[in-house]
């Protein structure tokens, strides 16, 4: 593709606006209630509603893009996105508000999968792992930059600034999709199957918002587990009757694939301990250390640096030792760090949090281009779309587990303790859980072929003639 070193960009600032403001609004709430009239714990419906739109609408991304082209959907998403962002600064009730907030997540459904398409459609497969590197900044950057630039906005600004700063983002963005982006579709359109659509979505939408609410208090308990075990008997009826289907919406037939398997799999565990990260951290940093909002936000952002550095390491890593072999020993080296976080106590220099976090961030950010990179090794062009949804899917709920995971350890600290206020005390079992998950991620790893995605490692002998022929 001619622009082909322009797309990882452009993808990943649209990725970044995403990612950062499913989070941003956490330490917004209580201004955003008190302007609206509403109860700021009932306002937590705005930030479910959004997780929920994400899980309805991502099961359908990836048929989307191959009916209407890649191109117009994520400029269509980039659109729907900011409009929404649009809604939720013009809102003056909590039912409007909540409402703009599922128009952003239609949004950023399509945006996150339908992105990973223009790239793997867009990039040769050799150079999918720079691509990709690019691609996974911004998944780590915006958890953790969004509550203290949240709270930042709302304390020199209006809250209304958190959501209005995605125009002039998005418009660029748009703009650059249209220029420099092919509108590369399928040549074999399917059929728009509404029954696996609404299978696959209430299946994926009760697991991820039941996680995403356990351990929190929101929603009684009784509810909550309501909710998943509606969630994952809808998503056992849904694969039944997927296997029926010649193009299921959710196609876990790629889990035949090995390099595929692993990525879901095993990128489902490591993530688990990575997304209780932007949890924990900063409960600890302000509950458990007594520090303000935005030092903490300094500290937890190291770990993004981390993330920008590994950009020039994560393509020779691979290149000199394969995937197997990053991926197996880079999962236990980030778990480690994870872990570590187990040891800071209130008198713990900043200087070694710090350090901590930064070489942390850099093997996270490492295995998460390495495992969305190996995801696409043996996939097919005219699979891809259904991949790229698949794995979202699997990025979504994995995420929300890990958040739960991390809640319910420090909720069992503490009724194990009989206390009734969080301290710092309760938060090392919690991080020492969610590392230990992401290290039984190597496990799966270490079972891959040797010369698994030799060829986007660059470690073929010879020029592969399955490269990205035909995907830009």
């Amino acid at each position: 593709m001619k622009h082909g070193r322009l797309v990882p960009l452009i993808v990943a600032v649209a990725l970044f606006m995403e990612n950062m403001d499913s989070t941003v609004i956490a330490t917004s709430l209580p201004a955003i209630a008190a302007d609206i009239g509403a109860n700021p714990l009932t306002l937590k419906l705005a930030v479910t509603s959004y997780l929920l739109s994400l899980a309805v609408f991502i099961p359908i991304s990836g048929w989307t893009a191959d009916r209407f082209g890649a191109r117009t959907v994520f400029r269509g998403a980039i659109a729907v996105f900011v409009l929404g962002s649009i809604a939720c600064a013009l809102s003056g009730s909590l039912a409007q508000f909540v409402v703009a907030r599922i128009m952003q997540g239609m949004g950023g459904a399509m945006m996150t999968p339908v992105g990973r398409l223009v790239l793997v459609r867009s990039v040769d497969r050799r150079e999918l792992v720079n691509a990709m590197a690019w691609v996974s900044i911004p998944a780590m950057i915006g958890p953790l930059l969004g509550p203290p630039l949240g709270g930042f906005i709302t304390t020199y600004a209006t809250w209304h600034w958190i959501f209005l700063i995605n125009v002039p983002i998005g418009l660029l963005g748009i703009a650059l999709v249209t220029r420099y982006i092919e509108d590369v579709r399928a040549e074999k359109r399917e059929s728009f199957d509404l029954t696996g659509m609404i299978l696959s979505g209430a299946g994926v939408a009760g697991l991820t918002f039941g996680l995403s609410v356990a351990g929190f208090d929101l929603v009684p308990w009784p509810i909550v587990t309501t909710i998943i075990a509606t969630g994952a008997v809808a998503m056992a009826a849904y694969l039944a009757y997927a296997r029926r289907r010649p193009a299921p919406i959710l196609d876990f037939t790629l889990l035949k694939l090995p390099t595929f398997r692993a990525s879901l799999i095993g990128g489902f565990l490591f993530r688990i301990g990575v997304g209780a990260m932007p949890f924990l951290l900063p409960l600890l940093l302000q509950i458990g250390f007594k520090l303000t909002p935005f030092r903490s936000g300094l500290i937890t952002f190291t770990s993004t640096m981390g993330a920008i550095f590994m950009k020039a390491v994560a393509s020779r890593a691979l290149k000199q030792f394969g995937f197997r072999n990053v991926l197996t020993f880079n999962a236990l080296l980030s778990a480690l760090f994870i872990a570590a976080c187990a040891l800071f106590t209130g008198t713990t220099p900043v200087a070694i949090m710090v350090a901590v976090l930064l070489v942390g961030g850099f093997f996270r950010s490492l295995q998460f281009t390495s495992v969305n990179a190996l995801a696409y090794a043996e996939v097919p062009v005219e699979r891809m779309s259904r991949a790229t949804s698949l794995a979202s899917v699997g990025q979504q709920v994995s995420l929300a587990s890990g958040v739960a995971i991390g809640a319910l350890t420090v909720e069992t600290v503490l009724r194990f303790k009989g206390q009734p206020t969080i301290t710092a005390a309760d938060f090392p079992p919690a991080f020492l859980v969610v590392g230990t998950i992401a290290g039984l991620s190597a496990l799966l790893f270490a079972q891959l072929p040797a010369n698994a995605g030799e060829e986007m490692a660059a470690r073929a002998s010879t020029p592969a003639n399955t490269s990205a022929q035909g995907m830009g």
